[in-house]
């Protein structure tokens, strides 16, 4: 048996999609910046794609710029957001301390060239607190950015009120929405979003292809200078296979959202009770204000690396974390951010499921863990130390 159990970090691409990209290959390739019959052909797929792109989030057509993914556009976004607040003098930023590299990197640069960083705790829950969110907003403040879902722990954040916060205080509010589009209803007009980031490879769609929402009004600053596509804003031929395989694997995602999720979160929901069974183990996030598809738990005693491999050896494919941050030696930013402590933090496991899981891995999965962390704590020191009262267990 072999379980796929990683989703946060990629999906399989979807039938949809992967017939979306070989029709383009075979019958749209031109180049949609020709002015002849083919790139022509090739222009009108693309701005078809463009248009249905923005339909699902409740955008218009020329609010979408196509992009590499998420890190592309949250880069893309902030520099946009940065620039355009310093032409009037604002150089404050607010975010929070969990937020993807791709966001916390850019915000580390942007520090060096003179903004000011305000980064907001989660807490124990995950979840950022408006009053403190309101309170943090200066003059100054030129841009919020917020994740809309949480990449390691799935929590979801009240983007709305955050949407409504930053509309009031005349600040531009920017969502890292990589985790949630396809999987979250979004309506970038009903929850106030000025900029918004996506991936297609986290909704059954290609690598290397994503999505900016750009709110008309604000100027978006070149990322990659070159040429005139994406209406000068983003050189570079467009990747026109990706973009329609992505648009394909949207529209499918959208279509089967309410199905899906009802199914994920009776997985999930049983995934945690029954790992919750484990003694000195925690659930990591909001049990409720989470993605249907993530469970994150860690399990005193042990490191993450070792529940990784064993269950892999069990036909299980799961994460300690962030596919980006995977070689890192150091533990989770995101667990940290919750108050979990480096010991706990290193034993922590990631079970982002589908919606193709059924009960009987569910119950394989369970089991499976099970096993793994009773043999991982049956010659691990840590743990030794801990049932001897040499040390005192921090998860009760």
């Amino acid at each position: 048996m072999r379980i796929y159990a990683d989703n946060a970090a990629t999906t399989k691409m979807s039938e949809a999609a992967i017939e979306a990209m070989t029709d383009c290959m075979r019958n749209w390739w031109g180049n949609p910046s020709s002015l002849y019959t083919i790139g022509q052909k090739a222009k009108e797929k693309l701005e078809e794609a463009r248009a249905e792109i923005a339909a699902v989030i409740n955008a218009s057509p020329r609010e979408i710029i196509f992009t590499s993914g998420g890190s592309e556009s949250d880069n893309q976004a902030l520099l946009t957001a940065a620039l355009n607040g310093k032409k009037n003098g604002k150089t404050h930023i607010i975010s929070s301390v969990f937020e993807h590299h791709a966001i916390l990197h850019t915000l580390n640069k942007l520090e060096k060239n003179g903004f000011e960083i305000t980064l907001l705790p989660v807490y124990e829950n995950g979840i950022v607190r408006l009053d403190e969110l309101e309170a943090a907003i200066r003059e100054d403040t030129c841009l919020v950015t917020i994740m809309t879902a949480n990449n390691e722990i799935g929590t979801v954040q009240p983007i709305a009120e955050i949407g409504e916060i930053c509309k009031a205080r005349g600040v531009v509010f920017h969502t890292d929405a990589v985790q949630a589009v396809g999987h979250l209803p979004l309506d970038v007009k009903a929850q106030n979003i000025d900029m918004l980031s996506a991936s297609a490879h986290k909704f059954h769609g290609p690598k290397g292809t994503g999505f900016l929402y750009v709110r008309k009004g604000i100027i978006p600053q070149n990322l990659i200078e070159g040429g005139a596509q994406e209406r000068g804003k983003r050189a570079g031929t467009e990747n026109l296979p990706g973009i329609l395989a992505m648009t394909a694997a949207l529209k499918d995602a959208v279509a089967n959202m309410e199905k899906n999720n009802a199914h994920m979160t009776k997985i999930r929901d049983y995934l945690i009770k029954s790992l919750s069974e484990i003694p000195h183990s925690a659930l990591n996030g909001d049990a409720r204000q989470r993605l249907a598809g993530n469970v994150n738990f860690s399990f005193e005693g042990i490191e993450g690396e070792g529940i990784l491999l064993l269950l892999d050896q069990m036909g299980i494919s799961a994460s300690s974390g962030s596919a980006c941050t995977s070689g890192a030696l150091d533990p989770s930013h995101v667990l940290l951010a919750i108050g979990r402590v480096h010991d706990v933090a290193h034993g922590s496991l990631r079970l982002s499921i589908g919606e193709d899981i059924t009960v009987e891995e569910a119950d394989y999965i369970v089991e499976s863990v099970k096993k793994v962390v009773e043999r991982l704590r049956s010659f691990s020191p840590v743990w030794r130390d801990l049932t001897e009262g040499k040390k005192e267990f921090i998860l009760k």
